[in-house]
């Protein structure tokens, strides 16, 4: 009989989260893992298969425990719920800065082949909920694909820009002129 586990695996999905959001995939070694969580190398191993296993179950974590889908599924639908997702990279996780999926895209060509998959699964996900949140606010509109893309990169503006400048005024301003611009489209 092998020896009781004697960490909590959503501890060690936190923890490593915050290392991969805050150093990136590439740069985040298991060293760094072990340091971070307090479990060994052997540890990690009888949980995860390897950095890739804790990388792929920490981006499954993340986007299950975040609120996203919930938001732009609330009723009703319309603006209100295009707002709050958009207003959700400003209060992430602990602390973080923009958004942990997009936050990883930057190192796109050394992530696991299957992060790119979960990242893009999620993003079809919203996309797909935002268009019919526009089409609750202006019924029968036509551009509601390309305004729902649109939110998405903006989006991702944000985030990225949360890393550079945090200051919750700017991008509650950002957020509010672009929800007029969505407000306006025909």
């Amino acid at each position: 009989m092998g020896r009781p586990k004697l960490f909590s695996r959503e501890a060690v999905l936190n923890d490593a989260m915050a290392l991969f959001w805050q150093k990136g995939f590439a740069d985040t070694s298991l060293q760094d893992i072990e340091h971070a969580t307090g479990v060994n190398k052997s540890g990690l191993y009888t949980e995860f298969k390897n950095k890739e296993d804790i990388f792929l179950q920490s981006l499954r974590h993340y986007y299950a425990d975040r609120a996203s889908t919930e938001i732009l599924s609330a009723k009703p639908q319309g603006w209100d719920n295009i707002q709050r997702f958009l207003a959700v990279g400003q209060t992430c996780y602990n602390g973080q800065r923009g958004c942990f999926s997009i936050n990883s895209l930057r190192d796109i060509s050394q992530l696991p082949p299957e992060a790119r998959a979960i990242v893009d699964g999620y993003n079809a996900q919203y996309k797909r909920l935002i268009i019919a949140n526009i089409k609750a606010e202006r019924p029968g509109i036509a551009n509601a694909p390309l305004l729902a893309d649109m939110t998405m990169t903006f989006f991702s503006g944000l985030c990225i820009e949360e890393n550079t400048d945090p200051r919750p005024s700017a991008v509650s301003r950002k957020i509010a002129s672009f929800m007029d611009f969505l407000r306006q489209s025909k």
